[in-house]
């Protein structure tokens, strides 16, 4: 029994060393990504969260301080990852939670969605903060900014909506009108088409006809003035004797 109290001991000592070792690995990593950031080292600084990670997996501030150099980088769906994950760790603890710590999570993931003009998630994001830090004046006037922003945002894509549907209108009115236009001018050519061919056929056949008409008439003219001219020639030629 007493060597099994020795053994049980001697285990818990170790995991209390170990934990100990990792804890102070976790700290001296954190520092020494704070000092690189400080100086602006963003990529160095995000290595050393990274090992502080390694340390700690449970860290909440390693994982937001991941968040903090990735936004720097501008690699800021990464960040807003780091952000969410920070946030879930440390909600996990409830009693133990840090609602400071809370309130620069939402506050920063806010900001990443206002520049990106994600505004609705913005939104959310400033009021989660507010929630763990009421007294937050920059929080606050982020949130109603944020807010301004979504309702000149809604308003300028109704109106953009409105214009674009004024437009398809008047270009479906436009193509209405071409189409009559062209039906209109299409038929125009068949009338006048038909107008000038018509005619020519009726006139052609009146002409005709006319002549048909004017040539019998000078041709019985003529008969009736060879016959004339005959019985003349008859009269003329012969002596009328009168019998007494």
């Amino acid at each position: 029994m007493q060597m099994n109290k020795k053994y049980i001991l001697l285990l818990i000592c170790s995991f209390i060393s170990i934990a100990t070792f990792a804890q102070k690995e976790e700290r001296d990593f954190l520092r020494k990504g704070n000092r690189q950031y400080k100086d602006s080292l963003f990529i160095d600084a995000e290595v050393s969260y990274r090992k502080a990670l390694e340390a700690n997996p449970m860290s909440s501030t390693a994982v937001y301080n991941i968040g903090n150099a990735l936004t720097q980088q501008e690699k800021y769906e990464e960040a807003i990852s780091q952000y969410a994950d920070a946030a879930k760790l440390e909600e996990s603890r409830q009693l133990e939670r840090d609602k400071m710590k809370l309130a620069h999570i939402y506050h920063n993931m806010g900001v990443i969605f206002q520049a990106g003009q994600d505004y609705a998630k913005a939104i959310e994001a400033y009021k989660m903060s507010l929630r763990n830090n009421p007294k937050d004046d920059e929080t606050r006037y982020n949130l109603a900014l944020a807010q301004k922003q979504l309702q000149d945002q809604q308003d300028q894509n109704q109106d953009q909506n409105q214009d674009d549907q004024n437009q398809d209108q008047n270009e479906d009115q436009e193509q209405e009108q071409e189409q009559e236009q062209n039906q209109d001018q299409n038929q125009d050519q068949q009338d006048q088409n038909q107008d000038q061919s018509q005619p020519e056929n009726n006139e052609n056949e009146m002409s005709r006809e006319n002549a048909e008409q004017l040539l019998n008439a000078v041709m019985q003219d003529e008969k009736e003035t060879q016959e004339k001219m005959q019985k003349q020639q008859v009269i003329q030629g012969s002596r009328l004797e009168k019998d007494w």
